[in-house]
């Protein structure tokens, strides 16, 4: 299934309203005058009736209500709802199904509207302006839908054009004030692309949970009423509802009821087969969770799941884990398996007297149930099969390209939340979209489209994730790598307007990137490091930045926009900022403590007021953010966890004080290094400069007592030149030293700074200075210095592709810069010859050296079979190393990578001095490349690996 798109609706409005994510930008007309030819939607304070039938769905007239209230909005000017007349004034809105609705069946038979583009068809409706529709009428606008979805997904998308955003309640959005609204045009639209698209309320204490209780008194149907509506203003389907301790089906009746009534699709998780919850086992399960020695109970159970679901609107899950989302005894028979599935259809079956293969069925592929999947046990045919992510966003098993299709095709359970190894990550969002799009988009690609579904914890702050997640399960086709930059700009101007968008969606991006590379919950104060390639201290300047941009928005929006602000933006920003530095304040505690620095004690109360300030913006959220709505909603423990659940309460990291000496003692550390010198024994020893890099370096001096000192400091070249020489220490200073490269020597020169303290014994630095001669051997490319090149891997100088694969980057991918992969991502594997697909990058070696070519690789799993994916490395015309990123994963292995968010492989090479290329060659695809680096034995302890080296370009 695939959208379709006619001529585009387009609105007129009196001020400016946002683009809908449905429509292209550019499709929109704003304008302050009515043309000639469009309907009125609203004028001059009155706005056009809203007409429907009461023989239409109960979900679609619920729907009719939100849109008379979404006008009421935007324009302050209530529309009057109609129903069961014929229209009367000059303008009139029509609502309604295909088949359900009087009025859209009387014009389609009248010819006023052709409805052949829908008829028929899953979730697809029309919105038309019909001129002359009845008698006594000019105009009307027409939204007709060709099922109750369709119809109410016409309804929402036309809340969404006149300035309504989706998340209007569930993140405080306010509507786009206009004092007019003028439609013209006919807009189609479906049907979408996956049949069934969903979120999972998952993981949901100690947020949703308790502010659930508080709320509403629990998860009952007042709950879930604004979570069906926001998953259909969505353009979504599909829900499993929140189940650590609830029943959705037992606790209120009124929830499967209004669901269907809705238009929801209900299922229950990939543990809980036969629409029972796991909470009602547990408070009416009798026996043990097994079916070889429990199997009548268990049926019984399962029968009256289904007894229960009626002919609701559902999918049913099939199968068994252990009890409470436990793996299955390692004794456990694939034969068993398959007789439960024979066993619960033929529940299916007797219940609802329907043939079993009529009714929606899935099998959950999920972690141990794998190997028996992978070991031949097979459902029947109309079952889904929905194949599941690691619970980190790697997928772990696609369909062969080539295999037969099923009448119940493939779905996918994936994560943006978890509890589990190797740790919980529940906190806030840490899923860069690029990496959903290249996860969801190799999905789609192998024929996965039955079934999508998220796990979304407790809904926020997941906001922004879930948009594109559901959007891009209606079309896949509009947004790949090249523009899902501006899906985050379009989002960002849909919450808050064109002013800042922009500026908005960098900082989503950049903070979700920056959470990307390692959870918040994973952090540690050696998370990243505090003396090599100043990392620890860029990544919170960078994070800082962040916050400031962040700050500066929100002082200038309007007072209506800022409690939507704090949610989607500000609160995120603020809180990972803190926490990274909480962490890079606390390491930096312990590294002075280590070396007797003064500043220690003054570190340790700045980590304090840090820990304090997290709890002070959780506070802030629960308390004061929209009058204390969200009250609950930041419970989450995210610091002090010290294996993989978290603790019962948040605890501060462990800093060190110490005392200090009344007199002064002056102490040295170099960049590099966290040793530190009281003498010149033994030698101190600055990173190198080199004439290429031209990187600054930096020492400090640091006072190890109470009391003050003089210093002076002295090079014995010239062309060194420092940023401090002489002064007085309180209790440390940072001084940087850079070469004057058209004064400094050619060839290698060791330099001395002097440092003189308070003892008389001065302290010798050494730098070596590098002012690289390459007489008739000019480099090209990237150029080694300090014994190491480090290259972005979009920064090829040359991709070679062949007539069936290129070569695409993925933007802002990963860790650092980008990422690099093949495409199509269904292509076969390939064998490497000299004109096979890779990428050649232009480097220089200084010395001759065993190196060893690092590879950051995306985290992207043996999704082809468990046969692993295969890259090649080579230098030059040699034969090239082929490796499988995933032949050896282990637990352990994994746990690492999903930890790194990035898959760290290793070759060795002998190589000579001067010019080669090294060659990166594609065999299987789904692998993306992150960055290369080339250790010829310089490459420091890092979490992000060395900067880019220089390079130079022909």
């Amino acid at each position: 299934m695939r959208l379709t798109h006619y001529r585009t609706l387009l609105i007129t409005v009196g001020c400016a309203l946002m683009p809908s994510l449905s429509l292209k930008a550019q499709d929109l007309i704003i304008s302050l005058k009515q043309k000639p030819g469009d309907f009125t939607l609203s004028a001059s304070g009155k706005s056009a009736s809203l007409y429907t039938s009461s023989t239409d769905y109960p979900g679609v007239i619920r729907a009719v209500n939100n849109l008379k209230a979404d006008i009421t909005l935007v324009t302050d000017a209530a529309p009057e709802l109609i129903t069961d007349k014929a229209p009367s004034d000059k303008e009139v809105v029509i609502v309604g199904t295909l088949g359900k609705s009087i009025l859209i069946d009387q014009l389609i038979q009248n010819k006023k509207l052709d409805g052949s583009a829908i008829a028929g068809k899953w979730e697809a409706f029309l919105t038309q302006v019909v001129e002359k529709p009845f008698p006594g009428v000019d105009r009307a606008l027409v939204i007709a839908g060709s099922d109750k979805r369709g119809t109410t997904f016409g309804i929402y998308d036309l809340s969404k054009q006149i300035g309504v955003s989706p998340w209007y309640w569930w993140a405080d959005v306010p509507a786009k004030k206009s004092n007019s609204l003028f439609v013209s045009g006919r807009y189609v639209s479906g049907e979408p692309a996956v049949k069934y698209r969903g979120i999972f309320i998952n993981d949901e204490e100690p947020a949703l949970g308790r502010w659930a209780v508080e709320k509403y008194g629990g998860f009952n149907h007042s709950f879930y009423e604004k979570v069906f509506e926001l998953i259909l203003r969505l353009k979504g389907n599909y829900l499993w509802p929140a189940m650590w301790w609830a029943g959705f089906n037992a606790d209120d009746p009124l929830n499967p009821q209004l669901a269907d009534e809705y238009g929801v699709v209900m299922g229950t998780s990939h543990h809980e087969p036969m629409m029972r919850a796991h909470a009602e086992w547990k408070k009416t399960g009798v026996g043990e969770w097994n079916y070889e020695t429990n199997a009548p109970t268990l049926q019984k159970f399962w029968r009256e799941g289904i007894e229960r679901m009626g002919t609701r609107e559902s999918i049913v899950t099939l199968a068994m884990r252990g009890d409470g989302d436990m793996a299955m005894s390692a004794d456990t028979k694939t034969a068993l398996l398959e007789r439960i599935v024979k066993d619960q259809r033929d529940i299916i079956q007797d219940v609802t007297k329907n043939d079993a293969t009529k009714i929606p069925q899935l099998w959950a592929i999920y972690k141990e149930v794998q190997d028996y999947y992978d070991k031949g046990m097979r459902v029947p045919d109309d079952v889904t099969l929905l194949f599941c992510d690691d619970n980190w966003g790697n997928i772990r098993k696609l369909p062969k390209i080539d295999d037969k299709p099923r009448s119940g095709g493939y779905g996918i359970y994936y994560h943006f939340d978890y509890v589990g190894d190797p740790r919980n990550y529940k906190w806030l969002n840490t899923n860069p979209i690029i990496k959903v799009w290249e996860q969801m988009h190799l999905a789609y690609s192998y024929g996965v489209d039955r079934i999508w579904i998220v796990n979304v914890g407790d809904i926020k702050p997941m906001e922004f994730p879930i948009s594109f997640f559901l959007d891009y399960a209606w079309d896949p086709k509009k947004w790949n790598q090249n523009n899902v930059e501006e899906y985050t700009r379009q989002w960002s101007e849909q919450q808050f307007g064109k002013e800042y968008a922009t500026d908005i969606a960098d900082i989503i991006s950049k903070y979700t990137k920056f959470n990307g590379r390692r959870k918040p919950e994973l952090l540690t104060p050696e998370t990243y490091s505090l003396v090599n390639y100043n990392e620890a201290e860029q990544v919170v300047s960078d994070y800082r930045k962040l916050e400031k941009k962040a700050e500066s928005i929100y002082e200038k929006i309007p007072p209506a926009q800022k409690d939507a602000f704090y949610q989607l933006v500000l609160y995120p920003v603020k809180a990972c900022a803190n926490l990274n530095d909480l962490y890079f304040t606390t390491g930096k505690n312990r590294l002075y403590a280590s070396q007797g620095r003064l500043a220690t004690d003054e570190l340790a109360e700045r980590a304090k007021k840090l820990y304090q300030t997290d709890k002070d913006l959780s506070s802030h959220y629960n308390k004061t953010l929209a009058g204390g709505k969200w009250n609950n909603l930041m419970n989450q423990i995210h610091i002090g966890y010290t294996y993989w659940q978290d603790p019962k309460e948040a605890v501060m990291p462990e800093v060190k004080t110490i005392e200090n000496p009344a007199n002064a003692e002056m102490g040295v550390a170099v960049e590099g290094s966290e040793k530190y010198w009281t003498s010149s024994s033994p030698e101190a020893v600055l990173p190198e400069f080199n004439s290429y890099q031209k990187s600054k370096r930096y020492f400090e001096i640091f006072n190890r007592g109470q009391t003050a000192f003089d210093y002076s400091i002295t090079a014995n070249v010239p062309w060194l030149k420092l940023s401090q020489t002489k002064g007085r220490i309180e209790k440390e200073l940072r001084v940087v030293a850079e070469i004057d490269w058209t004064k400094a020597p050619a060839g290698i020169t060791k330099a001395q700074i002097t440092i003189a303290g308070p003892s008389g014994k001065p302290i010798v630095i050494y730098a070596n200075v590098n002012n690289v001669s390459t007489a008739g051997k000019e480099p090209i490319g990237f150029i080694e210095t300090d014994r190491y090149i480090s290259i972005e891997a979009e920064h090829f100088d040359k991709a070679v592709t062949s007539k069936e694969i290129t070569w695409q980057v993925l933007p802002d991918y990963g860790r650092t810069l980008s990422g690099v992969t093949i495409s199509p991502v269904t292509a076969r594997s390939l064998n490497i010859d000299k004109e096979s697909p890779h990428l050649e990058y232009n480097l220089f070696l200084t010395d001759t050296a065993t190196a060893k070519v690092q590879l950051y690789l995306g985290t992207t799993l043996s999704f082809n079979a468990n046969e692993g994916l295969r890259l090649g490395i080579s230098f030059d015309d040699e034969s090239p190393q082929i490796i499988n990123i995933n032949k050896s994963e282990t637990p352990k292995s994994w746990g690492k990578v999903v930890e790194d968010n990035a898959r760290l492989v290793v070759t060795q090479h002998k190589v000579s001095a001067g010019k080669h290329v090294l060659k990166y060659w594609a065999i299987d695809p789904g692998i993306v490349l992150q960055k290369i680096v080339v250790d010829a034995g310089g490459v420091k302890p890092s979490y992000l690996g060395p900067p880019e080296s220089h390079r130079l370009l022909k």
